[in-house]
């Protein structure tokens, strides 16, 4: 099993958003990244753990990647906002997986531990 490379995570049309200021709109949103390419969807967090995030969803890759890039520290209504690439909980075990294998198999190697 591989680790997932940050290549694979870079290829997702999902950005997470963080640090948003609680009165910031959907409409606020679709504005900003919307200079970046066509949308599909904005969701923003109204729970106790989740106000203050929201979700964007372009409609292509690339578009979300030059989104990222921009806006990352961007300052939006008093707050600095943080853009990062979504990546699916099953794929975060994935890579944690991956990691803590390659891990095992260093102190193996290490110690000079064979498999049977």
């Amino acid at each position: 099993m591989s680790a997932v490379s940050s290549q694979q995570r870079q290829h997702s049309r999902i950005l997470f958003v963080k640090n948003l200021n609680y009165q910031t709109q959907g409409s606020d949103l679709y504005e900003l990244f919307g200079r970046y390419g066509a949308l599909r969807q904005i969701r923003i967090g109204d729970g106790p753990k989740t106000r203050g995030t929201a979700y964007v969803v372009f409609e292509e890759m690339a578009d979300a990647k030059r989104a990222l890039d921009h806006l990352n520290g961007f300052h939006l209504q008093e707050r600095y906002i943080v853009v990062l690439y979504h990546m699916p909980a099953r794929l975060a075990a994935k890579a944690d997986l991956a990691k803590r294998e390659a891990e095992l198999a260093e102190l193996k190697a290490q110690h000079n531990i064979q498999d049977e």
